[in-house]
C-alpha cells in the first residue's frame, strides 16, 4: 500500500480533492491524506459541489493542519503551490505542483482545476506503481 499526502495552505480545495481523487482512483492500494500549512477549517462549498459532480461526497472531509500528519511518514508529498509555507513532511518521494488556488474562481474555471488536480493525480499514482481503481472508492 502507498501513502499520499497532499498539501495546499487552507486544506479547503486543491488538497482536497487530490485527495479524494487519489482514494477514488487509488482504492484500497493507496491511503491519501491532505493537509494545509494554515488549514481554514472548513472545506470549500465550491470544492464540495465540484466533486459531488463526479460522485464523490468530500462532507465527508475534515481541513487539517500539517501537525496532524506530522509524525507520519509518506510514500509521496505534494505541496500545491504553497511555498515556503509548506514545512517539510518526512517523505520517500516529494512533488511540487504548481496548481493555482480556485478558491475565487467561477463554477467553470474552478472546475478546470480540479480536472488539473485529477489528470496530476493519475500520473502520480501511475509513477507510484498504483493500478487504477475500475469503480472509484468513497469517502470512508
Amino acid at each position: 500500500m502507498k501513502t499520499f499526502l497532499f498539501v495546499c495552505i487552507e486544506n479547503a480545495n486543491r488538497s482536497q480533492m487530490a485527495q479524494a481523487f487519489a482514494t477514488m482512483l487509488g482504492g484500497d492500494q493507496v491511503q491519501a491524506y491532505s493537509a494545509g500549512s494554515r488549514p481554514s477549517g472548513v472545506i470549500n462549498p465550491k470544492a464540495v459541489a465540484a466533486m459531488a459532480e463526479l460522485g464523490y461526497d468530500l462532507t465527508a472531509h475534515a481541513s487539517k493542519s500539517l501537525d496532524e500528519v506530522r509524525d507520519q511518514q509518506f510514500d509521496y508529498v505534494v505541496t500545491m503551490g504553497c511555498g515556503d509555507a509548506c514545512p517539510f513532511v518526512a517523505a520517500r518521494h516529494r512533488r511540487d505542483w504548481q496548481i493555482p488556488d480556485p478558491k475565487h474562481l467561477e463554477p467553470a474555471e474552478f472546475r478546470a482545476v480540479r480536472d488539473l488536480v485529477k489528470r496530476q493525480v493519475q500520473a502520480l499514482l501511475a509513477e507510484a506503481g498504483v493500478a487504477l481503481a475500475e469503480q472509484p472508492k468513497q469517502a470512508g
